[in-house]
């Protein structure tokens, strides 16, 4: 039996001296959240766990056509997985995800929001945690979703 290869490790990023973020790419055997985790930085009930400089590094997964996606930081970097709130409030414009739905690697008729308010894109998440709303990361943040 063929063993699942998982999201590959392009890049960690130090957001400040307790957090980083991971840069993943997916591949045919990508692995997803199917639900938000407690500490969901797309959850509303989970702001200020992250430092704002998080949410500036993670903007580019935000942009149209964007092939970066924004990854769950349980998960950490031995078995990355792709964030659930990301999937199901900021990738509608992330070119890496409409690929992997039209492949059959995402399925968001399994990904749920669990009941939990959501932010309903990146930039209101970028925002609520600390990022400027002129800040030039978010510039090219698609909000319209």
């Amino acid at each position: 039996m063929r063993e699942a290869i998982l999201n590959k490790i392009l890049k960690k990023t130090a957001a400040d001296k307790n957090h980083q973020v991971v840069s993943v790419s997916s591949n045919e055997d990508a692995q997803y959240m199917k639900k938000p985790c407690q500490t969901c930085p797309w959850r509303k009930d989970a702001v200020g766990v992250f430092p704002a400089e998080a949410f500036r590094i993670s903007a580019n997964t935000s942009y149209d056509m964007s092939e970066r996606t924004f990854g769950c930081h349980t998960t950490g970097v031995e078995r990355p997985k792709t964030c659930a709130g990301f999937l199901l409030k900021g990738s509608a414009h992330n070119l890496s995800v409409r690929l992997g739905l039209m492949k059959g690697i995402y399925d968001l008729d399994k990904v749920s929001d669990n009941g939990l308010d959501l932010f309903p894109n990146y930039k209101s998440m970028a925002v609520a945690n600390g990022v400027s709303p002129d800040d030039d990361s978010l510039a090219r943040s698609r909000t319209d979703v």
